[in-house]
């Protein structure tokens, strides 16, 4: 496992993903370029498209997250490779969208299990399972973060979570907006990894991302930067989650 940087506070981690702490100039070439997208028409991406991604093609349907034009996907796809996965690994990919991660990892390990709430999602990733010839290493379900593996465990497990609080408008928003995916997959993550084992999370400096980082603070994971991306108008960094240390016993 290649050397990763040590974060020395969540705090810190948090502080440098917020927005506003992004120069002024920034922000606001950020909002220009959101508005050349709409003037564009490249926000328009809710349709059917294909995405290369890396040297992979995928299809988007309509209320799927598109890895592409949205950034955070196919940036953590880049990310999956021998550090995290071996040849012999059972891996999760949460909230599996179009099925990019998935399809990465599938690429090193032995056995994934891709898994989203959007029953079109889930659709969308079986068609590119099939149109990447993985089909042999990859099962798609549909279901609620970790309700469809309650009795597995995993020595990887993806995750391109919603970055905005507030409650979701219809399937599509699920990819975006949550009131409670940061509590709920961190109360879960330890339960469904296998000794060893650890989580990539990609943030935004976008949303809520501290959220996130203080429920894996307040549980004890250990936090690593695994890979990061600056743009313009928007921070992604990758996350590697490891299980907390047992206490001892006094």
């Amino acid at each position: 496992m290649a050397d990763l940087t040590r974060l020395q506070t969540a705090s810190q981690v948090w502080d440098s993903l917020a927005p506003g702490r992004l120069p002024y100039v920034v922000r606001m070439l950020g909002k220009a370029m959101a508005l050349g997208y709409r003037l564009t028409g490249k926000h328009r991406y809710d349709d059917f498209r294909v995405e290369l991604v890396q040297d992979a093609r995928f299809v988007v349907t309509p209320s799927v997250f598109n890895p592409k034009v949205l950034r955070t996907g196919a940036f953590l796809a880049s990310q999956i490779d021998t550090r995290f996965v071996d040849a012999d690994a059972d891996v999760l990919d949460m909230g599996t969208g179009s099925g990019v991660c998935a399809v990465f990892a599938a690429r090193h390990a032995r056995r994934v299990v891709a898994v989203d709430i959007n029953a079109e999602a889930v659709r969308c990733a079986r068609a590119n399972v099939i149109l990447n010839h993985l089909d042999h290493k990859i099962e798609v379900r549909q279901g609620d973060l970790f309700a469809p593996v309650a009795a597995e465990r995993f020595d990887l497990i993806l995750f391109n979570p919603p970055f905005l609080r507030g409650e979701p408008r219809d399937d599509r928003d699920k990819a975006w907006r949550s009131s409670d995916v940061a509590e709920r997959f961190a109360a879960g993550l330890a339960s469904r990894l296998k000794p060893g084992g650890c989580a990539l999370v990609v943030l935004s400096s976008f949303g809520a991302a501290s959220a996130f980082l203080e429920q894996f603070r307040a549980r004890g994971f250990g936090i690593d930067v695994a890979g990061e991306r600056r743009f313009i108008n928007e921070r992604l960094v990758v996350f590697r989650l490891t299980l907390p240390k047992p206490s001892r016993a006094p």
